[in-house]
C-alpha cells in the first residue's frame, strides 16, 4: 500500500483518541470520563496563539470534555467578539473550514489572522494562507513563526504548480536573506531540512528535520516530514517515533492515521493498524478506503497458519511476478514481449511456443532465449500458474537435496540476515528464499528493483560479507 504524501491537518482531522483494536468487537467501549475543566472559550484569556495551542490537547481528554466545550462553541454569537472566539474554538476542534469563514472578518485582530491563516493551510487554501502570513511577518519581523508559515506555504504552493526547482531556488534565497537568528529557529531548521529534502539530499534533510523536532517536539508539519522521509530512507524506526508522536497529538490527521497503520503492518502490528484505521472510520464510515485497510488489518489479526509455509508459498509465488525487463534478453524478444503485453514471467510461462512463434518478428532465436530463462527457474512455456509454483518448488527442493550442508551459509535463510523491511521486501521479491539465493543477483539488478538505494545495497553486502559471501558479479 502506497503512504500519503500529504502534510497533517491538510484534509480531515479525528477526535477519538487512538486505543486498542479487538477482532470481532465493533463496538469498542468509550474510557470512563474523568472530571476535567473545560477551557473557557467565552470568557477565558487568549493572549497568543500559543495559548490556544496549549489548551487545545485538554479539549480532547475525553469524549465528555469535548462535547462540552463544541456546546460552549456553538452556544457562541456568529458576530462581534463571540464570533471571534468561536472561531478561534472552531480552529481548536479542527474544523477548519467553519473556522476560517468565522474568522474572515476578524483580519485586524493578529491572534484571529493567524489562527484563520492556519486554517487555510490546513483546508490547502495555500495562496490566501500565504497572504496573511506575509502581513504578519511584515508586522512582527523578529518572529519567525509567521514568516516560516508563509514561507512552507508559499514552497507548498509552487510544488503544487509543478515548479519545484524554481520553488527551490526561491526558498534558498529567502533563506539566504533572513538573520542568523531565524536559520537557528524551528522555523529555519524545518526550512533548510525541505531545501535539502527538494534537492536530494537525504541525510542532510533528516539531520535538520531532527534539530527542529528537538527545538519544538509538536511541530506538526516538520514531524511530517520527518517521518515521511525517514521511511523512504529505510528508518523505519525513526519513522514510526514520529508518526506516533503525530498521533498523540490530537485532533487526528488521517494522512498521519494512515500512514502509521500502514508501517504497523509492515511490523506485523495488525491489532496496533487496525486501531488506527478504526480511529478513522469510526468518526467518518464513508471513508472506503480506510474501510478497506481496516479489513485488512483485522484479516492479519485472524489468521492462523505456518509461518515459514506461508512465506515459502508467497516467495515462490513472487518469482513468478519479477519482471520480464529484469533478465537480459535480446531488444527484438524484449519490444515483442511488451507488445503482447507480457510484463512478468507469470505472464510468460502461460504463452505457448506457437503463441510466441505466431507473433511479428518473433522467431526462434527469441524462443531459445525465452526458454533458457524458463529453464533457469525450472519452469517451461505452457504452464499453468499452480503448475509453475509447483515447479519451481520442485527445483528448489532438487537443488537443496544436492547440498544439504548445515555448515554451508549459501543453505542459511534470508532471515539470518536480520535485514530491515525496505532490503528484505527487496530481496523476497526477488524470489530469494536462502543466502545462496541472493548471491546470484548482481548490483544491477538489486538497484534496479522499487525503493531500493544504496543505503539497502551496502547493509545487503554489509550482512552478506558477516557469512563470507558476496553479490554477483562483486570482487
Amino acid at each position: 500500500m502506497d503512504q500519503s504524501e500529504q502534510a497533517p491537518e491538510a484534509e480531515e482531522t479525528f477526535t477519538p483518541v487512538m486505543g486498542s483494536y479487538s477482532a470481532g468487537d465493533d463496538d469498542v467501549m468509550e474510557p470512563e470520563p474523568s472530571p476535567t475543566d473545560v477551557f473557557d472559550i467565552a470568557h477565558g484569556e487568549i493572549p497568543s496563539f500559543g495559548a490556544l495551542m496549549q489548551a487545545r490537547p485538554g479539549v480532547f481528554t475525553n469524549q465528555r470534555t469535548h462535547d462540552t466545550f463544541l456546546r460552549h462553541v456553538e452556544n457562541l454569537a456568529s458576530s462581534g467578539e463571540e464570533g471571534r472566539r468561536r472561531g478561534l474554538g472552531l480552529w481548536m476542534l479542527g474544523r477548519y473550514a467553519e473556522a476560517a469563514e468565522a474568522l474572515v472578518s476578524h483580519g485586524d485582530d493578529d491572534v484571529a489572522a493567524y489562527t484563520a491563516a492556519r486554517s487555510l493551510v490546513s483546508l490547502q487554501r495555500l495562496e490566501e494562507a500565504a497572504a496573511i502570513f506575509r502581513k504578519l511577518s511584515e508586522k512582527y519581523p523578529a518572529e519567525p513563526r509567521p514568516r516560516g508559515d508563509m514561507l512552507d506555504a508559499e514552497l507548498d504552493l509552487a510544488l503544487s504548480r509543478g515548479d519545484a526547482e524554481a520553488a527551490v531556488s526561491a526558498l534558498e534565497a529567502a533563506l539566504a536573506g533572513l538573520p542568523e537568528t531565524f536559520g537557528e529557529s524551528v522555523e529555519g531548521r524545518h526550512l533548510r531540512g525541505r531545501v535539502a529534502e527538494l534537492s536530494g539530499d537525504y541525510q542532510e534533510a533528516l539531520e535538520c528535520f531532527q534539530a527542529a523536532r528537538a527545538a519544538d517536539p509538536t511541530h506538526r508539519r516538520n514531524l511530517f516530514r520527518l517521518a515521511f522521509l525517514s521511511e523512504r530512507c529505510g528508518q523505519e524506526a525513526l519513522a514510526l517515533d514520529a508518526y506516533e508522536t503525530l498521533a498523540s497529538l490530537l485532533p487526528v490527521d488521517r494522512a498521519v492515521m494512515i500512514n502509521l497503520g500502514v508501517l504497523y503492518e509492515d511490523f506485523g502490528r495488525d491489532q496496533d493498524a487496525a486501531a488506527c484505521y478504526d480511529t478513522i472510520v469510526r468518526t467518518a464510515p464513508t471513508d472506503r478506503f480506510a474501510r478497506l485497510y481496516l479489513q485488512d488489518a483485522k484479516a492479519g489479526m485472524s489468521m492462523y497458519y505456518d509461518e515459514d509455509l506461508e512465506k515459502k508459498e508467497d516467495r515462490l509465488n513472487q518469482i513468478l511476478r519479477i519482471p520480464i525487463t529484469d533478465f537480459e534478453l535480446s531488444v527484438r524478444a524484449r519490444n515483442c514481449l511488451n507488445k503482447m503485453d507480457i510484463m512478468t514471467l507469470g505472464d510468460l510461462v502461460k504463452k505457448t511456443e506457437s503463441e510466441l512463434l505466431s507473433y511479428k518478428n518473433f522467431g526462434e532465436t527469441s524462443l531459445t532465449e525465452i526458454k533458457e530463462i524458463l529453464g533457469s527457474k525450472g519452469l517451461r512455456l505452457g504452464m499453468a500458474r499452480e503448475e509453475a509454483v509447483a515447479s519451481i518448488a520442485k527445483a528448489r527442493s532438487a537443488q537443496e537435496g544436492r547440498d544439504l550442508d548445515p555448515n554451508d551459509p549459501r543453505n542459511k535463510s534470508i532471515s539470518e540476515l536480520k535485514l530491515s523491511i525496505r532490503a528484505r521486501r527487496t530481496v523476497e521479491n526477488l524470489g530469494c528464499l536462502t543466502l545462496g539465493d541472493i548471491t546470484q543477483h548482481s548490483e544491477e539488478e538489486l538497484l534496479g528493483m522499487p525503493n531500493f538505494g544504496v543505503t539497502s545495497l551496502l547493509e545487503l553486502r554489509n550482512r552478506l560479507a558477516e557469512y563470507s559471501l558476496s553479490l554477483k558479479g562483486d570482487d
